[in-house]
């Protein structure tokens, strides 16, 4: 029988389609997963979201249900971090509201945890084949810019890191959620940068995805957001903002014996 796993999905003002995505993964989780835990972070929404969500966890059965209601409107990546930090299994998924990557792809990125990788990507750009209903072609580019210029900025060698589909091992990656402090869109660069700093393992799986209208992202706003916080990162990366969750999670894999103690001594010094 596979591991329980946590799966985290935000949710700002998605009255409208949050309760059939949170039937999907009820159902999914209950034949594939049993006993996992599905946790819905409600981000300050003005609509009908956290009665949607809890007449859909009424109807749950053989999953855990946790929903986690924000006053105010902090930020898609405020309310990713608050769902992994309450994630109660060794694994945990964060999957955006509207299933544009489907729960049923979730064990390619499982598997590839249960198989020592410490981060798990999904990816719509590894194979583009995989790709149903495409993005506008403004919005796809910007995309293709945007990653263009974090693996330019970061070092970082995914091509894509927006994918809203993402899993962690929290045993790892616990001190670097954690530390994180990117609230908007670029929490994503925040922690897989910050992982990759640590010497974490981190892959990138291709996977099926749809665009749905409905999207909270301003191409425009949003984009220039972007690309400020990845430099922020940068910046904050450099100051030593992240020092104390690295030597965390060097500290945690010298005694998983996942690391070499002199390279741990090695950072330190």
């Amino acid at each position: 029988m596979a591991s329980p796993i946590s799966v985290i999905t935000p949710a700002y003002n998605e009255a409208e389609r949050l309760g059939e995505t949170l039937r999907a993964i009820c159902d999914y989780l209950a034949h594939h997963f049993p006993g996992s835990e599905l946790i819905v972070v409600d981000d300050g929404s003005t609509d009908e979201t956290v009665v949607t969500a809890k007449q859909a966890f009424a109807r749950a059965h053989n999953v855990q249900t946790i929903l986690i209601s924000n006053p105010l409107n902090r930020g898609k990546g405020h309310a990713v971090r608050t769902g992994l930090l309450a994630a109660r299994n060794p694994t945990a998924l964060f999957s955006d509201a509207d299933l544009s990557t489907p729960i049923t792809e979730m064990p390619k990125l499982i598997s590839a945890i249960q198989h020592g990788c410490h981060v798990a990507v999904g990816s719509r750009a590894i194979d583009r084949n995989l790709i149903g209903v495409r993005q506008p072609w403004r919005r796809e580019q910007g995309g293709r810019a945007f990653n263009a210029f974090v693996r330019l900025a970061t070092g970082l060698p995914f091509w894509d890191t927006q994918c809203g589909f993402k899993a962690f091992d929290m045993g790892a990656c616990r001190p670097i959620i954690e530390a994180a402090t990117i609230d908007r869109f670029g929490f994503d660069v925040e922690l897989l940068y910050v992982a990759h700093l640590a010497g974490l393992r981190l892959e990138e799986k291709a996977v099926r995805w749809n665009h749905y209208d409905g999207s909270k992202v301003d191409i425009l706003r949003d984009s220039r957001r972007m690309f400020s916080e990845t430099m922020l990162i940068r910046r904050q990366a450099r100051r030593g903002v992240y020092d104390k969750a690295i030597r965390a999670v060097h500290s945690s894999l010298v005694r998983k014996k996942e690391m070499p103690l002199d390279f741990y001594h090695l950072y330190e010094h």
